[in-house]
């Protein structure tokens, strides 16, 4: 059985000691009753046998354990059980009793929850005969565990008869498989048994008084496999195909998942969808899966699971190039950034940086799903200017921190400075940043050339970078000129000195609209910062000068070509500048 996990049932007055004293006890039962019931089972003497597993199951029956502890003595009791079938196996192939009177037999015993584990447990011997199909076993066994509605103890209970028919459903391939019907009798047992303990986990929450509400979610929390372990077995059902999947293993998990109205167990079953079944299958029914996300509780961490998906579907399209058609067909960065949107829109509570997390896990699987569609890229930037209009600079640094990711993604990604410059909406995320992380993002910008040693030789695209690099070119609105480090500044503007120098074109009258680009920017920067920058302008621009040596003319005019005069006419107009800032 998954986890020695555990959980829920609130305990009478009590400490860790009377616990483990009432634990002892119940293993103390178990142990005295099995010893007469192996006896029992030595000597052939089923009566008596059935008398004793009885009275062993009845410490089953306690509710002063806590989950965990249960589940030490539901284990214990759990051991005993498989004897007890080997047992009942033999005696049925003897013919020393038919499986049919078997089944019939253990019905009289005294308390309901003994009796059910020896039903199950007799139905498993039942099954494995073949004198009955077995759909019509385990659906006889999961209506009459119904008849245990205590939270803890039915869970227990149905996790028994998940685990003891698990290789006898009828599916595919096994020697119980029947017809197509029998299949679909299969899911249908998975599907009411997880039904059922989903209801019965769910319903810990709600019992003992609210003090105790934070210890009991931590207790459902240690029990959540108990009821996962249902998706696990639908997950392996080789009958199980997408079809079966699309039409009624999804709509009922969901179904459940939303009408239980409880945060931990949407949040834990979204996952387990999400791992169980294949990628093909959540392609392939995107729009219902997604569909459930709007309709969570508040308080469930959507972004985590969404993201999770987002990056299983990802990694699904990565692993073969013949599957980016599927994507494209079932339209899927279309459906996530709706269901994104919807998430957004009926959670009004979400803090910012919830949503912005959304948009960079949609980012991050757009680019490796769509990287040649710059126009996804800018359409995900914009969905999240929309989402910050109207709110001041971020403050909240992890908000923040998922801003600075979200502007690096395409960087990294396309390692081109240029492709970024293409997005309207990347300048436009930026002006949310404050001060320093603007500064910083523009540091980030200026070492992604450097690395990639991109060139960028049009004069559009440099008004375009250093209106992203603007927080290094001069004061920004609100800055505080005692805040700036000494070290820091001058490598910043060291780089911006070195950034300079990477900017050309071998045609000379653009270059000379480069080197005017860049004059008219730096000079907003006022005299600490040109005395790093101004030493770079005059060496890119006597380059040039170098490159056009024998060429005069009137420099009058718009469209004359570049010549030497020009450029120094516009050095001279730098130094006039500098001289009054200066004197």
């Amino acid at each position: 059985m998954a986890a020695a996990s555990t959980s829920v049932r609130v305990l009478p007055d009590g400490g860790a000691d009377d616990e483990e004293r009432w634990l002892a006890e119940g293993i103390a039962g178990v142990q005295q009753n099995a010893f007469y019931m192996h006896r029992a089972l030595d000597s052939n003497n089923l009566k008596d046998a059935l008398k004793y597993s009885a009275q062993m199951l009845s410490e089953l029956r306690t509710s002063r354990l806590s989950p965990h502890k249960y589940y030490e003595l539901y284990m214990r009791a759990f051991d005993e059980m498989k004897k007890l079938e080997m047992f009942f196996r033999e005696e049925t192939r003897r013919g020393s009793c038919s499986v049919v009177d078997l089944y019939e037999l253990v019905q009289h015993a005294g308390n309901v929850l003994p009796r059910l584990y020896l039903l199950c447990t007799v139905g498993s011997v039942y099954i494995k005969s073949k004198e009955a199909p077995a759909k019509d076993v385990l659906k006889d066994l999961v209506e009459m565990c119904r008849g245990i509605q205590h939270p803890l103890r039915g869970l227990f209970l149905r996790s028994y008869l998940s685990q003891i028919s698990r290789d006898k459903l009828p599916d595919i391939g096994s020697e119980y498989e029947g017809d197509v019907e029998n299949i679909n009798d299969a899911v249908e047992f998975v599907l009411q048994n997880f039904i059922e303990m989903n209801k019965l986990w769910v319903r810990m929450q709600h019992q003992g008084p609210a003090r105790e509400k934070e210890k009991r979610g931590k207790e459902r929390n240690e029990l959540r496999d108990l009821v996962g372990k249902n998706l696990h077995v639908l997950g392996q059902i080789d009958g199980v195909d997408l079809d079966m999947y699309k039409e009624t293993v999804l709509p009922r998990i969901l179904e459940q998942v939303v009408n239980c109205k409880d945060d931990l167990a949407q949040f834990y079953l979204m996952d387990c969808i999400i791992q169980v079944f294949p990628d093909e299958y959540h392609l392939q029914t995107l729009e219902t899966l997604l569909s459930a996300f709007p309709q969570l509780q508040p308080s469930v961490d959507i972004k985590t699971v969404l993201s999770q998906l987002m990056d299983r579907l990802s990694n699904y399209a990565a692993s073969s190039p013949e599957l980016l058609p599927e994507f494209l067909q079932v339209e899927a960065f279309a459906k996530f950034s709706n269901a994104i949107g919807k998430v957004i829109e009926a959670q009004p509570d979400m803090p910012v940086v919830g949503a912005i997390t959304l948009y960079v896990s949609l980012l991050t699987f757009t680019l490796r799903v769509h990287p040649d569609r710059l126009d996804y890229v800018d359409q995900v930037l914009g969905a999240c200017v929309k989402k910050l209009s109207g709110k001041a600079k971020l403050e909240d640094s992890r908000a923040t921190k998922q801003i600075v990711a979200l502007l690096s993604a395409p960087l990294e990604k396309y390692s081109n400075i240029v492709t970024a410059l293409e997005l309207s909406n990347y300048p436009r995320v930026m002006d949310y940043l404050d001060n320093a992380t603007t500064k910083v993002m523009a540091v980030v910008i200026i070492q992604s050339i450097m690395k990639n040693t991109t060139c960028i030789s049009t004069s559009d695209k440099i008004e375009a970078l250093f209106d992203l690099i603007k927080g290094l070119i001069k004061d920004m609105d609100g800055a505080q000129d005692d805040e700036l480090d000494e070290e820091d500044f001058k490598e910043e503007q060291n780089s911006v000195a070195r950034l300079i120098h990477m900017l050309h074109n071998d045609d000379p009258e653009e270059m000379l609209k480069i080197l005017c680009t860049v004059q008219k920017h730096i000079l907003q920067g006022g005299p600490k910062r040109l005395t790093f920058t101004v030493p770079s302008l005059v060496f890119s621009s006597l380059k040039l000068v170098r490159r056009l040596q024998g060429q005069d003319g009137d420099v009058t005019g718009e469209d004359v070509p570049a010549t030497p005069k020009k450029i120094f006419q516009i050095l001279h107009q730098v130094f006039i500048i500098i001289l009054h800032a200066y004197y």
